[in-house]
């Protein structure tokens, strides 16, 4: 079993000789109390090759303080990270190796770094007494543990100020004015074993080649590609968290995965890159069964809470509570399982192998704004042709599918002009944003057809249970209405998307 907490925390220089300042001083502090030392022993972990510390990633087993147990730090922003603890064991829990899982696939982590801490606390009260903030003043001493540099040590005075639980990060900012009056300045590692990677590291540490700025096509959809593949493999550990929105940005990424792949294939050779696209559909498609759950969900519950209570005939609100809970927890264990399946994994290898050797075709070596638009504007003509059968189609099932195929080209449209903007710039942004005003109109229209499905399925329950089908019949017509107005919306909306002008800038 494993508990997240929220860390919001500032790391500063310091030394032996550092003395904490007069923090009353600092707005909302009334009172610093001493709350003595302590010894921490701590021994963190990653690969042979340092995945984790690659993606400022940390984990270690740590005894001592009041918080022995495994703990994984994962970065939110600069000053904040959550830590995922899990008890005190000799093995690495399995709630916590789930959650390395995308980074580390098969690789073993084993121990790189110990840190000793002799750390001197402080709290900061406010003047009811309650904990502000935590500053401690720590000695360390890093040794390496690993087969190069295995016994180099290096030592160090830091401080830390963690802000209590729930806690105003303005607060930081005022503890940090006095720090830097008293002359205490903020570190330059972002933690401890990074510095002590750095600072143990055998030899001199050789610098890291600077990737150059992309030049040609190729170049830019390659960024493109990376970008989305590094997103997969940082939400991965979100998702299994269940974190609100993970499945649906995971989800996002790997279309635009497969989308970059579809589009720009005249750069990228396709006996290579269809396979890839295979399992990137599969994925999505995993991934889609639960975030269609929950934006109908989401739909269904603003529709009931729309009606007046008057006509919220029966157990309205418990029947769909009743519906979503079997429907989640179904979706979470799918999920789950298919994040830990060796087909799940192989396609990330797949895209680190891609990335690693691109197979880029001649026209990869062409000039974005000859390459890029060209791929752009063939996307933009299937979805033109899409757009005009959906309109030609008699309102019913044979237009909701036209629809729904429209909807899927707009998306990909909208991702290539996505993965074309930083060569064309605002040409770019703005064509991807008028394709998305298209997409909103079409996928309003989908997600209306499959809540019309959920609602006569829920009616059909209600009436075999005995209760009221009332609410759920007004809420198919209510449902049925927002789709007529989409579908008398889109001719406007594609007139205006669909300017010329835009895209003769496009193409430059």
């Amino acid at each position: 079993m494993a508990d997240s907490k929220r860390e919001v925390e500032r790391k500063y220089e310091a030394t032996p000789e550092t003395r904490l300042p007069d923090l009353t001083r600092a707005a909302g502090v009334s009172a610093v109390v001493h709350r003595g030392l302590s010894e921490l022993d701590a021994v963190y972990y990653d690969t042979e090759d340092f995945r984790l510390a690659a993606d400022s990633l940390t984990l270690r087993r740590r005894t001592g303080g009041d918080d022995a147990g495994w703990h994984l730090k994962i970065p939110v922003s600069a000053d904040v990270r959550d830590e995922i603890r899990a008890p005190l064991t000799e093995a690495l829990p399995d709630a916590l190796g789930g959650l390395l899982r995308s980074r580390v696939r098969h690789t073993p982590v084993t121990p790189v770094v110990r840190i000793l801490s002799a750390r001197d606390v402080h709290h900061l009260l406010d003047e009811d007494g309650a904990l502000l903030a935590e500053v401690s003043i720590d000695e360390v001493l890093a040794e390496r543990l690993t087969e190069r540099g295995h016994g180099t040590t290096a030592a160090w005075t830091e401080m830390e100020v963690e802000l209590a639980d729930d806690g105003d990060p303005a607060l930081l900012d005022a503890v940090e004015r006095r720090l830097r009056k008293a002359g205490v300045r903020p570190s330059a590692a972002p933690s401890k074993l990074a510095r002590a990677l750095a600072e143990t590291a055998p030899g001199k540490r050789r610098r890291t080649r600077k990737e150059r700025s992309p030049r040609t096509a190729g170049d830019h959809v390659l960024a493109y590609v990376r970008r989305q593949a590094a997103a997969l493999v940082e939400l991965d550990p979100a998702v299994r968290r269940d974190l609100p929105d993970s499945v649906h940005r995971m989800r996002v990424a790997t279309r635009r995965l497969r989308s970059a792949l579809r589009t720009y294939r005249a750069l990228l050779d396709r006996t290579a890159t269809d396979p890839l696209r295979d399992e990137l559909k599969w994925l999505a498609a995993e991934l889609g069964v639960v975030r269609d759950r929950e934006v109908l969900e989401e739909r269904l519950r603003a529709r009931v809470a729309e009606l007046p209570a008057s006509l919220v005939l029966g157990p309205v609100a418990a029947r769909l509570t009743l519906t979503s809970v079997a429907r989640r927890t179904g979706s979470r264990r799918r999920v789950e399982s298919v994040l830990d399946a060796e087909r799940y994994l192989a396609l990330l290898d797949s895209l680190d192998a891609l990335l690693a050797d691109p197979p880029l075709l001649p026209a990869a070596a062409r000039a974005p704004r000859d390459a890029l638009p060209r791929a752009v504007l063939k996307d933009y003509g299937r979805l033109a042709a899409r757009v005009e059968h959906a309109l030609e189609q008699r309102p019913g099932e044979e237009r909701d599918l036209a629809m729904h195929e429209a909807r899927k080209a707009a998306k990909r449209v909208r991702y290539a002009a996505e993965a074309a903007r930083p060569a064309l710039g605002g040409p770019a942004r703005r064509f991807a944003r008028r394709m998305k005003s298209v997409q909103s109109v079409l996928g309003d229209h989908q997600d209306s057809v499959l809540a019309r499905d959920a609602l006569r399925t829920l009616a059909v329950q209600a009436h075999g249970a005995g209760e009221s089908a009332f609410t759920w019949g007004l809420l198919y017509g209510t449902e049925e209405a927002a789709a007529a107005a989409r579908e008398r919306e889109l001719p406007e909306v594609w007139a205006r998307a669909s300017r010329p002008g835009l895209r003769a800038a496009l193409k430059g």
